[in-house]
């Protein structure tokens, strides 16, 4: 099985499905509907939706003939815990170094 963090940056590596994100969280959308807002072909916005689905920051419902893609923002969760070490991390020296410059003026 795959690492879903490692799947999720795959995901936001690319410009393109960052954009698709962002146009996501406004409204869900088909594949038609993403690939008109792309000078792309549509088996090119097709592996791109593929490749948020496997991240996870995508699901794809079949409706009829359409699949309606929407934004999963539970799946930004690895990525956010992922990030929160380095939140820690620097919250924890910035303070260290407040300290020491206090330390010092006084």
């Amino acid at each position: 099985m795959t690492d879903p963090t490692q799947n999720a940056f795959r995901a936001l590596a690319d410009p393109t499905r960052r954009d698709i994100l962002r146009m996501l969280s406004g409204q869900d959308m088909t594949i038609a509907q993403v690939s008109d807002r792309f000078d792309m072909t549509r088996a090119a916005v097709k592996k791109h939706l593929t490749v948020l689905s496997d991240g996870g920051l995508i699901t794809v419902e079949a409706r009829g003939r359409e699949r309606i893609n929407t934004l999963n923002p539970a799946g930004l969760a690895p990525v956010f815990s992922w990030l929160e070490f380095f939140d820690r991390f620097w919250d924890d020296r910035l303070s260290d170094l407040k300290t020491a410059i206090e330390k010092d003026l006084q």
